[in-house]
C-alpha cells in the first residue's frame, strides 16, 4: 500500500476513533441527546469542587482552576461545533454508495484546525494552574495522574 493511502487512513480512522470516544464520553452522563447547559454546568462544578478538595486549593489556585475549565470547555464546545448529533457528519460521509473522502479529509482539517487552535489556551490554562500548586499538590496530581493508568495504556 502506498505511503500517502497509510496516512490518510490512519489519520481517517484516529479521527473516528476520537469522534467515537468524544461521543461516547459526551454522552456517559445522559442517555439521549447532547448534555444540556444546566447538566453541564452541574458537572462541571462537580468536577472542580472536587478537585479543589481533592487538592486543598486557595482562592487564586481555584480561580486558575475554573480558568483552566472555561478553556476546556470552550475547546469541547468548539469541537462539537453546531452539530446537534456528531455521527451525522460520519453518516453523510457514508451514506452514498461510495465513501466520501473529500468530506471526510474536510472534517479532518476542520477539527485538527480547531484543536490547533484552542490548545495554546488550553495549555497555557493547566501550565498557570500547575504552576500555581505547591510541591505537595503537584506531588498530589503525579500521584493521581499514576493511580488511574488503566485500560489499554502500557506501563512505563
Amino acid at each position: 500500500m502506498k505511503p500517502w493511502i497509510k496516512k490518510t487512513l490512519t489519520v481517517f480512522f484516529g479521527t473516528t476513533i476520537a469522534l467515537g470516544g468524544l461521543t461516547a464520553c459526551s454522552s456517559a452522563y445522559h442517555h439521549r441527546g447532547p448534555m444540556s447547559a444546566e447538566k453541564m454546568a452541574e458537572v462541571r462544578a462537580k468536577v472542580v469542587q472536587r478537585v479543589s478538595n481533592k487538592l486543598d486549593l486557595d482562592e487564586a489556585q481555584k480561580q486558575k482552576l475554573n480558568t483552566l475549565a472555561d478553556a476546556v470547555q470552550a475547546q469541547r464546545a468548539a469541537w462539537r461545533g453546531s452539530a446537534n448529533d456528531p455521527r451525522t457528519d460520519m453518516q453523510a460521509i457514508v451514506s452514498g454508495a461510495k465513501f466520501d473522502r473529500a468530506r471526510a479529509q474536510a472534517l479532518v482539517e476542520e477539527k485538527t484546525r480547531l484543536i490547533q487552535s484552542a490548545s495554546p489556551e488550553v495549555i497555557k490554562a493547566l501550565a498557570d494552574f500547575y504552576d500555581s500548586l505547591d510541591a505537595g499538590q503537584q506531588e498530589k496530581v503525579r500521584a493521581m495522574l499514576q493511580q488511574h493508568r488503566r485500560g489499554f495504556m502500557p506501563r512505563a
